[in-house]
């Protein structure tokens, strides 16, 4: 007898998590200033990597980017989270799960955070939590980070979550340099490292 087809938007799970330090959660209406001005102060360190970041967005922009994912979010498309500072309030970045694959699964974690909260651990500690999110209620069997062999700080993240490191693409993605670039393709599966 055949199963019921999963209809994601009909799946529940919570939409937000809390870490020692943070709170993630999903992107509400209102919040398009504070990324905004994250990305302000981060444009030049995000430039190389984000194609949101190649001009400064308008805040109407940022906006509609959160509204935007908000809705991916309510019909679990792509799950991108807000990362806030869980007893300052202050905004510091964002994480998510993106390239989902529901049937088996599988998803991509995804991250960036503001220059000034760098280097104190707060990206890692998300992509810990997005990855505890993604095991206990998505049901995940396998979670990749893909970043540029030339994104050193990506891949120290993923390195530094306990990713291991799948294999190198060659060639296999234009940066936004223009250039083609290997792919660093890291992972954490069922049974192996979860």
């Amino acid at each position: 007898m055949k199963s019921d087809p999963f209809i994601p938007v009909l799946f529940d799970f919570p939409e937000f998590f809390e870490t020692e330090r943070l709170l993630v959660r999903a992107p509400q209406w209102g919040d398009g200033r504070a990324v905004n001005e994250a990305i302000r102060e981060s444009l030049e360190e995000l430039k190389p990597w984000m194609p949101f970041a190649q001009s400064m967005p308008a805040l109407e922009e940022s906006e509609i980017y959160v509204r935007d994912s908000r809705l991916k979010f309510l019909n679990r498309t792509v799950l991108n989270m807000l990362i806030f500072h869980k007893t300052e309030g202050t905004f510091l970045g964002c994480t998510g799960l993106h390239h989902i694959d529901w049937e088996t699964r599988c998803f991509e974690a995804g991250y960036w955070l503001r220059t000034t909260c760098t280097g104190k651990g707060y990206i890692t500690e998300a992509v810990n939590g997005i990855t505890r999110f993604a095991i206990q209620e998505l049901a995940a069997n396998r979670i990749e980070i893909r970043c540029s062999a030339r994104n050193a700080r990506s891949a120290a993240v993923a390195e530094r979550a306990g990713f291991l490191l799948d294999g190198i693409l060659r060639l296999n993605t234009l940066g936004l340099d223009g250039e083609l670039h290997d792919s660093k393709v890291y992972a954490k599966v069922r049974g192996a490292e979860f």
